[in-house]
């Protein structure tokens, strides 16, 4: 994710070119200044180009284009929210847990402390790459020898995490280090972190519709076609600039929403599931086992911009 300062605007434009997404961009718009640049030269010096649509009813499409735009946008925003908004979530419920079980388990536990430090914070290395291209086992931490090839071995793995904890606290409760009222309020806290674990499968199995993602940038691409030839008999060789600019609004707006509609991917404008993972790792040995964590530098995902 790119950290940056939003009142200073020369500092972002500064980074400009250094976007992937804006590279990409640019190409695209190069291509559209260049056919509107041919159809300019065309009108101007050998044909003149007339086309029956008269500037009313193409500014009208120009408004439904707008319309559509935003809310493919906003849709798209409310993907990268939702996403964001249940790893908050995954956070305080692993804190909230956390801190239950240091006021529960004796000082002097030290087994079943670091049982659940490690397994809280695997968690959520686990869901980061149940959701992005696959859980690597160096990350993991071992709670006994040989549990985490063992535990990589399920199907579905947050599940099988999630069980293991459950199976912990249930054997605390038969030996009455757990009440039964501290047991319900642990239950609640356990099932947070499946019903993030759905939710975050829901954003990821269930993308933009394809027809519809299809028709826009259709759309799109006739609207920058024909603008040329119905501008080009008002505004002459300013016409050029004025498709530049189109496109680089029309299609910057339709790449905005494909890059955040995937919220859980790697690139460098997704969340920063690494980081929050590692933070987690952090807050859990902190507050069980008393243990302070350094985050390694190559899993930091923050692209500071200056």
């Amino acid at each position: 994710m790119v950290i940056y300062n939003a009142k200073d605007w020369l500092g972002a434009l500064r980074h400009f070119q250094t976007s992937y997404v804006i590279q990409v961009l640019l190409r695209r718009v190069a291509f559209v200044a260049a056919y509107g640049s041919l159809i300019t030269l065309i009108d101007q010096n050998w044909i003149d180009i007339e086309v029956p649509i008269d500037g009313t009813f193409f500014s009208l499409l120009g408004i439904l284009l707008s319309l559509l735009l935003v809310f493919r946008t906003n849709t798209a925003y409310d993907r990268f929210w939702e996403g964001r908004r249940q790893w908050g979530m995954l956070v305080n419920y692993s804190r909230n847990m956390a801190v239950l079980l240091d006021s529960l388990l004796p000082d002097d536990d030290r087994a079943n402390r670091l049982f659940f430090a490690r397994t809280l914070a695997n968690f959520a290395l686990i869901l980061k790459g149940h959701l992005r291209t696959g859980i690597s086992v160096d990350e993991l931490e071992e709670t006994e020898a040989g549990d985490r090839e063992t535990l990589l071995q399920a199907k579905h793995v947050p599940s099988r995490t999630a069980a293991l904890l459950m199976r912990r606290l249930q054997a605390l409760k038969r030996e009455h280090v757990i009440s039964e009222g501290d047991m319900i309020t642990m239950r609640s806290y356990h099932q947070a972190l499946l019903d993030i674990t759905g939710s975050c499968e829901r954003i990821k199995n269930t993308p933009i519709p394809f027809s519809y993602s299809f028709f826009i940038k259709l759309f799109i691409t006739l609207y920058l076609l024909l603008m040329p030839l119905v501008l080009v008999e008002t505004y002459q060789y300013f016409t050029i600039v004025a498709i530049t600019f189109a496109g680089y609004a029309l299609l910057g707006v339709e790449m905005i929403g494909d890059e955040i509609e995937e919220p859980f991917g790697i690139d460098c404008n997704d969340l920063p599931l690494n980081q929050i993972a590692q933070t987690i790792r952090r807050n859990m040995h902190e507050t069980l086992t008393g243990e302070v964590l350094a985050v390694p530098p190559a899993q930091v995902e923050y692209q500071k911009v200056n």
